[in-house]
């Protein structure tokens, strides 16, 4: 046990600090050392979950850097903590699930702030590691997790206190979820809710943030303050393996189009027409009808509209979308859908997209692909002076 904590530590270390502690890189970046004590409970959101009900501590390290305005988007977010963080916990010492371990990088809003205090929104996205997974012969009380890895997503509403130039105070409530997005089934996902207290370090003089006359300059993939509509078109293919189930697995492919309004720095509001194209649900349509899944009905194909938001952070989005289908005879989860998808701007137009699909907290798929936008932009009032 202490082997492998000590290992994912090492990996923790390497993947979040690589180069960061060397002397002036340290100096240059605000670098701090967070050591966090977590408390809670597993929510049990399926019947079968609720044999795991327990109450047990989680344990997080983190290594982060508190922003002070090197990028134009810090001053515009006022500053946040952007870091790496590595937790541990037994989940109420179940053997069936055993102990989960993960590594996420997250970032740290501010949303109020005064002198002393500041209250933050924490989101953060990385990987979990779970010991123990299904076994229909060995483990088959595990409803869970299919997996040993699994995606880790952590949100935290908090509140900090400058204890001293260096030192600062945590207190926060935090839920964790652990799911693979049914690439391998059984997928219920694990849900962690803790309250939690940390104490953050300073490992060098803090660089105050702010009191700048001049913001950092314009990149060309950052908002010009123009009005403008943008069009978003991403495809998107997953894998959803349903071996425990019904012995096979499935392919899903996804074309998501937005209609999106720029509306500050930060936001986008907009409108989605989302096309889903899941293998699995031709098969399920076939064998309900009773005719063969290489027929070629097409009333398995899901259609849905959506309203959309995008919280833009330089290069890297994150997409919201709360939808209905409309169209597609088979929905297994009901009418309604949400979906998350990380997007990262690789040049002017072009993007990579993670998306993860979930009906009422349960994950769909996860799928990985790309995007392309077209922006038309709004003729401007010119001011004379």
């Amino acid at each position: 046990m202490i082997k492998k904590i000590f290992v994912f530590i090492t990996l923790f270390l390497v993947v979040s600090g690589g180069g960061m502690l060397g002397g002036n890189i340290l100096k240059k970046n605000n670098i701090q050392l967070e050591a966090r004590l977590h408390y809670g409970f597993l929510l049990s959101q399926h019947l079968e979950l609720e044999r795991f009900n327990s109450h047990f501590p989680m344990f997080e390290i983190s290594l982060q850097k508190a922003t002070f305005g090197q990028g134009r988007w810090e001053k515009k977010y006022d500053y946040p903590l952007l870091g790496t963080s590595f937790l541990y916990n037994d989940i109420g010492g179940y053997k069936e699930i055993g102990n989960a371990y993960a590594i996420f990088p997250y970032i740290n809003f501010p949303l109020f702030r005064d002198d002393k205090s500041t209250y933050n929104f924490r989101l953060g996205l990385g990987l979990a590691y779970l010991e123990n997974k299904f076994d229909n012969i060995n483990n088959y009380k595990n409803f869970a997790i299919g997996s040993h890895l699994n995606i880790a997503a952590n949100l935290q509403l908090e509140y900090r206190r400058q204890i001293s130039k260096r030192l600062t105070f945590s207190f926060a409530t935090t839920l964790t979820h652990f799911s693979n997005g049914t690439i391998k089934t059984p997928n219920y996902g694990l849900n962690l809710f803790t309250t939690n207290i940390a104490f953050a370090y300073s490992l060098s003089e803090p660089r105050p943030y702010g009191g700048r006359m001049l913001l950092p300059d314009l990149y060309t993939f950052e908002f010009d303050g123009r009005k403008y509509l943008e069009i978003n078109v991403i495809v998107v293919v997953s894998n959803k393996d349903m071996s425990q189930d019904i012995g096979e697995r499935f392919m899903v492919y996804a074309s998501y189009f937005n209609i999106m309004k720029r509306v500050s720095y930060k936001s986008k509001f907009g409108l989605g027409l989302d096309i889903t194209a899941d293998l699995s649900d031709k098969y399920f349509l076939a064998r309900n009808l009773g005719h063969s899944s290489s027929s070629n009905d097409l009333s398995y194909i899901k259609t849905g509209i959506s309203g959309a938001y995008e919280l833009v952070i330089s290069r890297t989005s994150f997409l919201f979308n709360l939808g209905l289908y409309i169209g597609g005879k088979i929905r297994k989860h009901g009418d309604a859908y949400q979906r998350l998808t990380l997007k990262y701007l690789i040049s002017k137009n072009l993007t990579a997209n993670l998306a993860l699909s979930t009906h009422a907290g349960t994950a769909d798929y996860i799928g990985i692909g790309l995007g392309y936008r077209l922006r038309f932009i709004y003729a401007r009032k010119v001011k004379h002076y």
